[in-house]
């Protein structure tokens, strides 16, 4: 790490996931391994050939938000505010003492608000383009969930929103690590937030053969790295982290759960859905974050995977974790938090990397489960089904997603 750089502390958590809307109910609920995979309730997926989910649990925007707030804000970018206020509330900050102009917001979401442009679509074939409502692009549009976000807090620093798929958040927390690292900012709200579960989100992803079809028990649909696993399931949520420069959190007596150490960022140059099968970007991404943060493979101790149920990504990722750990990776715990959440496409980083900075703070890493069938292609340890206490000093969180855009974040305990 460049000596020159300025430290990251990690000060603030806030999550809207299919295990509650809250942090604590949601690490709670994954260390006891509960699955939020339920037949799909918001519309009427009977014609489907994957007909269930992992839906957002307790949230009602009409509760949670003014009448005409809620009014103006598409689903993704609810989740998005709920989890920025709830960090915020978490961080202890008091915005009204911090200079505002050097607090942004960075957050990725890989489809941003489908939910206002179908129901867009809706009233201009059934109705006419005069009906269409003036707040179909406010709402649609993908930068509006850290656009709101800034709006909400009165933040005036750098503000834009990532899109890449799968790793949408998880370049989002890179780049507010990088800005508050070369003093481009002094705090950062970031993270990511999706809400695809519409009938046209799930049509693409049933034509593309890429769900489980297990409808008969969705709660063991989500196997990654299980023999028997048959496709992903989708999740909707957000996660929102607040990053904040070390010195400023010191000096307000924050608690630091976690220091954001390193940062990889790669691209497979091969298909727009399937991974290099020699895990080539997934290798080099893993490899930038450690050479970014400074630490030895032998200095990590988890990785929370993007482990997705999929036959080749996690074919694929156990290849690449080998790849870069050696004779280590027979050592690392690995758990996939999509087992019990499903994923949350392009906010799947951010969620995933809040799991991962509790496994730091708390000591104990989340199974993954419905592992039941070990595949000889995935034979690393897995942490199958329980949860397991574990002393963490730094861990990786991997995230891959269409186009190739491999991430992978590091993050420490404090030093």
């Amino acid at each position: 790490m460049d000596p020159r750089r300025r430290r990251v502390a990690i000060t603030g958590l806030g999550a809207v996931t299919p295990l509650g809307r809250d942090v604590l109910r949601f690490f709670e609920r994954l260390l006891a391994g509960e699955s939020g995979a339920v037949p799909i309730t918001k519309f009427d997926a009977s014609a489907f050939s994957t007909r269930f989910a992992c839906e957002v649990e307790d949230f009602n925007p009409d509760v949670l938000f003014p009448k005409a707030e809620s009014k103006r804000l598409d689903p993704f970018a609810q989740y998005a505010l709920h989890a920025a206020g709830e960090a915020l509330r978490d961080s202890g900050l008091d915005l009204g003492k911090e200079d505002r102009r050097r607090i942004g917001a960075i957050v990725g979401t890989g489809i941003g608000g489908i939910h206002e442009l179908e129901d867009g679509h809706t009233v201009l074939t059934s109705r006419g383009p005069g009906r269409v409502s003036p707040f179909l692009v406010p709402k649609m549009m993908a930068n509006a969930v850290s656009g709101q976000i800034a709006i909400k807090h009165g933040l005036k620093g750098t503000n834009f929103t990532t899109a890449s798929a799968c790793a949408s958040s998880g370049h989002a927390v890179g780049l507010a690590m990088r800005a508050i690292q070369y003093g481009d900012a002094d705090l950062l709200l970031t993270g990511g937030a999706e809400a695809a579960t519409t009938p046209l989100g799930l049509s693409g992803f049933c034509s593309a053969r890429a769900l489980s079809t297990r409808n008969d028990d969705p709660k063991r649909a989500s196997r990654p790295f299980d023999r028997d696993r048959d496709g992903f399931v989708m999740g909707e949520g957000g996660a929102i982290l607040v990053l904040e420069e070390m010195g400023h959190a010191r000096a307000r007596g924050a608690r630091i759960y976690a220091e954001a150490l390193g940062f990889g960022s790669t691209d497979d140059a091969f298909h727009i859905t399937a991974p290099a099968e020699d895990g080539d970007g997934a290798v080099r991404a893993m490899a930038e974050a450690l050479e970014d943060a400074g630490v030895p493979a032998t200095e990590i101790q988890y990785v929370n995977a993007h482990g997705t149920s999929t036959d080749l990504n996690d074919k694929m990722e156990t290849r690449a974790i080998k790849a870069v750990f050696g004779a280590h990776a027979k050592k690392l715990a690995v758990s996939s938090t999509k087992s019990m959440i499903g994923h949350l496409l392009g906010a799947a980083a951010a969620v995933e990397l809040l799991a991962t900075v509790l496994s730091i703070h708390r000591g104990v890493v989340h199974p993954t489960i419905n592992h039941e069938h070990p595949d000889p292609d995935c034979d690393l340890d897995y942490v199958p089904n329980e949860a397991r206490e574990l002393k963490v000093r730094n861990a990786i969180s991997n995230s891959f997603g269409f186009g190739g855009h491999n991430v992978t974040l590091l993050v420490g305990a404090p030093r």
